[in-house]
């Protein structure tokens, strides 16, 4: 404010000057034109000096000035020294991230707008096989694979992709995509081979057991049958006990049943096929009714003509399982309603009870193998704890995702969400 008030009183000062002058000799206008001209004449050459400094970046000290360019030339030179030391604070963030991120073992790419490198740290030019040369080039021309590509353009980064390395393609990468910023993207690459290697034998192992059991299985079961047929019934003991033991036989032959199945999920190629859904749905809602002694409970809605391209014996143990478990966990005199329909995005089959409920802090978890709802019930409900786990991959199969509302002692509704492109033509 001081600079600007001696501009001030110098101009005024001189205004006065020539006033007075021009009031003594007469020429008050053209001395006053002269002072005007004078005074823009100054200030155009501060004004050209100071584009040529502030051209050059405003590097160096400012020129030797006075009045109020002095303050202006330093304020911007200020501005300059701040934003100076702000980049350079910012410049060793960045380096402390970049010398993090080096030592991080997993492989981390910066990805523009287009997809483009921006740059990557050393684990992804290892597994990832980058060159320094690569920045700027769209990640999928370095990498070619088709699941990753499709995993790129849709947007969807919720759930994680797996491929393997374009290094060596004994290793498996877990890649998973984390948006940030405007449009800019980081890949994230774990190699997860050893993860996968012990699935893989956990799989192995279940299924090998799975199988071996069926056996002697097959033949205690047989044995069973025939000593209940010679029992005459004269000791209660020995009776309940061929019933008991037939019971748990059966148990675990739908147990084992159901791991073989879990496993012939997980390793065999998907089969493709026109499945008649509504025909499907009425066929498994009739045996549904058979079963519960003709009380009718089964209320089946088909809104959508539709025919989904699927593996139909999968489909009917997934919308079997759904059923049963509506039934088993519902009154003996509720209703369960079916319904199939077609949404904006999906064709959807729901199954809705009105029975016990499942609590929110289990709902994530009920899909998990051999979990079950911990509940005081009035009656034994049987089961293998693996009918959701069926489901869930018989849907994962079929590029649908399973969704579940339930509120406590008001009924649950699991829906089946199945793209619209599984439509058959």
């Amino acid at each position: 404010m001081g600079n600007w008030q001696k501009e001030i009183n110098t101009v005024v000062l001189m205004f006065m000057g020539v006033a007075l002058v021009g009031w003594a000799t007469g020429l008050f206008m053209p001395l006053l034109f002269m002072l005007m001209a004078a005074i823009i004449m100054r200030q155009v050459v501060m004004i050209n000096r100071f584009e040529k400094w502030i051209s050059k970046g405003g590097r160096g000290k400012y020129p030797k000035v006075t009045g109020i360019w002095e303050t202006i030339y330093y304020h911007v030179y200020r501005i300059k020294k701040d934003e100076k030391r702000r980049k350079k604070k910012f410049r060793k963030i960045i380096d402390q991230f970049r010398q993090s991120t080096e030592a991080l073992p997993d492989a981390a790419v910066v990805l523009g707008t287009h997809d483009e490198i921006d740059w990557a740290n050393k684990a992804a030019r290892d597994v990832f096989g980058l060159q320094a040369s690569d920045k700027g080039q769209r990640i999928p021309n370095l990498i070619r694979y088709p699941e990753f590509i499709r995993y790129l353009k849709s947007g969807n980064f919720q759930e994680s992709v797996f491929l393997p390395s374009p290094v060596d393609h004994r290793i498996i990468l877990e890649v998973r995509v984390v948006p940030y910023g405007a449009g800019l993207r980081l890949l994230l690459a774990q190699d997860v081979t050893q993860l996968k290697k012990m699935e893989r034998m956990r799989k192995d192992f279940v299924a090998n057991v799975s199988h071996e059991l069926r056996t002697p299985l097959t033949v205690l079961k047989g044995y069973l049958e025939t000593l209940q047929d010679m029992d005459d019934g004269h000791s209660p003991l020995l009776t309940n006990s061929f019933q008991q033991m037939r019971g748990q036989t059966e148990r675990m032959q739908h147990l084992v049943d159901d791991l073989l199945l879990l496993t012939r999920l997980e390793t065999q190629q998907k089969k493709t096929q026109c499945v008649d859904v509504p025909a499907l749905l009425s066929q498994i809602c009739q045996e549904g009714d058979s079963l519960e002694n003709d009380a009718r409970r089964i209320q089946l809605t088909l809104e959508s003509p539709a025919h989904i391209v699927g593996e139909e014996q999968e489909l009917r143990s997934a919308f079997t399982n759904l059923l049963g478990n509506a039934l088993k966990y519902s009154p003996d005199d509720s209703l369960v309603k079916v319904r199939w329909y077609q949404e904006h995005k999906a064709f959807v089959l729901s199954v809705e009870d009105y029975g016990e409920g499942i609590a929110k802090t289990d709902i994530p978890r009920v899909t998990e193998r051999f979990y079950r709802v911990e509940a005081k019930r009035a009656k034994k409900v049987t089961g293998t704890g693996l009918g959701l786990a069926i489901v869930k991959h018989v849907l994962m199969r079929h590029d649908a995702r399973l969704s579940i509302t339930s509120e406590l002692g008001k009924g649950s509704c699991f829906s089946c969400h199945f793209p619209l492109t599984r439509r058959c033509n």
